[in-house]
């Protein structure tokens, strides 16, 4: 870790000067105000953190010497299959063995947050969790007056975000442009899968989406943008989208660091003239957690059978002219749109089990400062729902203590398209609402806690 800049220097305080922790992380480089410093780190009996350089005293000592002692990942599109009721705890297993801390689903979460919390709020959890509002849903079941009724209601009850796809059902203007006016209102960000994904028309989804911000106010981010509005097209994107924030519009926007995309089958993305729009073949796709290629006749009968989710070959979204340029921006952030749902076989992107640990071996390979890269894991998300996780997101004195430990040199996410529920490496341990919930490959204890808004409005 000499390459980092600083000389560690370990201060002995006198005994008598010192209270006991609960836990002190000892030793490590600790993230914090924007730099890693050779600080230690003290746990309050209720969960709050104190920096020093003195040496503390603690009931229990975490040794992070040649480790990072990061704040905890925060995964803002922490979405998998939509029927979690059983399945929620590995959910939450393979975030956690990530080093995810907070899990939200604001890609698509729930037609109904106060139901999900009201069902899911009394069982123990591995990560802390919260939900946006899922429009695609609620625009199944119901005409635009109820639709927009019960999103402000969910809105009023503390959902997080009014969360869109429009690729996947695409929308009048209109009636996405009333749904992101609530969203203003009650101060929640607008997630929004872009209207398009081909060469030829992604610009207009971008473009879209910045319109919608200057139209109404909202606090606009833009779901995986290497994957739909700039894989093809993204030093365009982007400066379309710095352009608008120098106008003032609050627009950030998120890639995960996988150079393909996987998707379900049923979905509009595969309706006809797929192979042309995206240069691909049947024997391209492979069904996710298999073996399996796709031919002419299994896609017609995965087609007719929804759930089964296949990944396009590696490169389809190359770094260098993709992913790599938006992490060079100050408004581009990690989210994982992914979950795993099964121990074994999951039919599921490995970004659902290793983007975290994927993403730091990733910048550490292109030259990325971790100190560059480390605030788009933990404060930036978190700044997407500021009064919900309010005193989260960061290391600072009494901030609340979800910490990720991590070897630098080590890190790595493990998980692959055949084998996707794979736990990433180089995670020491994690520190959950000031408690030790994984330590040294093993998870210990459930103790995450829902994360809410209050309802008030602008």
């Amino acid at each position: 870790m000499g390459g980092w800049g600083f000389t560690k220097t370990w201060v002995k305080a006198s005994p008598v000067q010192e209270r006991v922790f609960s836990l002190v992380i000892q030793k490590g480089s600790v993230f914090t105000e924007g730099k890693l410093q050779p600080l230690n780190v003290g746990i309050t009996e209720d969960g709050l953190l104190h920096l020093s350089p003195l040496e503390l005293q603690g009931t229990q000592v975490i040794d992070a010497s040649q480790h990072v002692v990061s704040p905890g990942f925060v995964d803002i599109l922490a979405d998998g299959p939509k029927n979690l009721t059983n399945d929620y705890h590995v959910f939450e297993r393979f975030k956690l063995t990530d080093g995810v801390t907070t899990t939200l689903q604001l890609h698509g979460g729930r037609e109904n947050p106060e139901e999900y919390h009201r069902f899911f709020d009394p069982k123990p959890h591995y990560t802390n969790y919260g939900v946006g509002i899922y429009v695609m849903g609620i625009r199944l079941a119901a005409d635009l007056p109820h639709r927009l009724k019960h999103v402000e209601k969910m809105l009023a009850e503390g959902a997080l975000s009014v969360s869109h796809s429009l690729e996947y059902q695409p929308t009048p203007y209109e009636e996405v442009k009333a749904y992101a006016q609530l969203a203003r209102r009650y101060e929640r960000p607008m997630f929004l899968h872009l209207r398009y994904s081909d060469k030829e028309h992604e610009l207009d989804g971008v473009k879209e989406a910045i319109r919608l911000a200057r139209e109404t106010g909202v606090r606009m981010h833009i779901d995986h943008l290497h994957s739909t509005g700039g894989t093809f097209h993204m030093a365009e994107a982007l400066d379309l989208i710095h352009e608008a924030r120098q106008l003032g519009l609050d627009i950030t926007t998120c890639v995960y660091p996988y150079s393909y995309w996987a998707t379900y089958l049923h979905s509009k993305r595969f309706d006809d003239g797929w192979q042309e729009r995206y240069n691909l073949a049947y024997d391209d796709l492979r069904l996710v957690g298999t073996q399996e290629r796709i031919s002419k006749k299994s896609f017609q009968y995965y087609r007719q059978h929804p759930g089964y989710l296949v990944a396009v070959p590696e490169g389809a979204m190359p770094f260098d002219t993709t992913i790599d340029l938006a992490l060079q921006t100050d408004f581009c952030m990690i989210g994982s749109d992914g979950g795993i749902a099964s121990l074994e076989a999951a039919n599921s992107h490995p970004r659902g089990a290793g983007c975290f640990a994927t993403a730091l071996q990733h910048a550490q390979a292109i030259g990325m400062p971790l100190e560059k890269m480390l605030p788009k894991l933990t404060s930036m998300p978190a700044d997407l729902i500021r009064r919900a996780v309010q005193n989260r997101g960061e290391i600072k004195e009494g901030a609340i203590a979800d910490l990720t430990i991590f070897n630098p040199k080590t890190v790595q996410g493990l998980a692959t398209v055949e084998n996707p529920n794979t736990d990433s490496a180089g995670i020491k341990a994690v520190i959950l609402n000031g408690k030790v919930a994984y330590q040294e490959g093993k998870i210990l204890a459930e103790y995450g806690l829902p994360i809410r808004n209050s309802g008030r409005r602008a």
